[in-house]
């Protein structure tokens, strides 16, 4: 569901993410080779007061899965009249949780982990960090991670695109 109307109040200042995002984006970390993929995101809503997340990642070339992740975003207080702060809840089908705090202002989300959980075969992440900048019909991010021995270092990038509603 997507519809404003039904959109809960609290979210207004989120509205602009609703809608389904495509692009390209491309990764590297210390550990591993350089990599592209194309991705999709979404943000719809329930009319509860929480956005509802969702990622996925495949290869540029051979269209296989590469990455995906679900989650919930949701407006926890009024820092001042242009920005409020912001909890994002992921979860990884490699076995890692994520719980990230910070702010939206001005089209910018700025995110920084609080808590990371991993199953007992998960990859050792640290931490997470994550900027969404949104410009009218363009929603670009980058990801920063810690990883076992390697400090926080930027991991991903990506350029996304709303697509029409008929596309999504």
């Amino acid at each position: 569901m997507t519809a404003s109307a039904d959109l809960h109040p609290s979210l207004t200042p989120l509205a602009p993410l609703l809608g389904t995002w495509a692009g390209e984006g491309e990764g590297h970390y210390p550990t591993i080779a350089a990599f592209r993929y194309r991705e999709q995101v979404s943000f719809t809503h329930v009319g509860k007061p929480f956005l509802v997340y969702a990622q996925r990642t495949a290869h540029p070339d051979s269209g296989a899965p590469m990455h995906a992740e679900v989650g919930y975003l949701r407006i926890v207080a009024d820092v001042d009249p242009t920005s409020v702060a912001v909890e994002f809840v992921l979860a990884h089908p490699t076995g890692i949780v994520e719980v990230e705090e910070g702010r939206f202002a001005d089209g910018v989300i700025e995110l920084r982990t609080t808590t990371v959980g991993r199953t007992a075969t998960a990859k050792q992440v640290r931490s997470l960090r994550r900027r969404f900048v949104l410009d009218a019909d363009v929603l670009a991010y980058d990801v920063w991670m810690a990883h076992a021995d390697t400090p926080e270092t930027h991991h991903l990038q990506a350029r996304l695109h709303r697509r029409a509603a008929a596309d999504a």
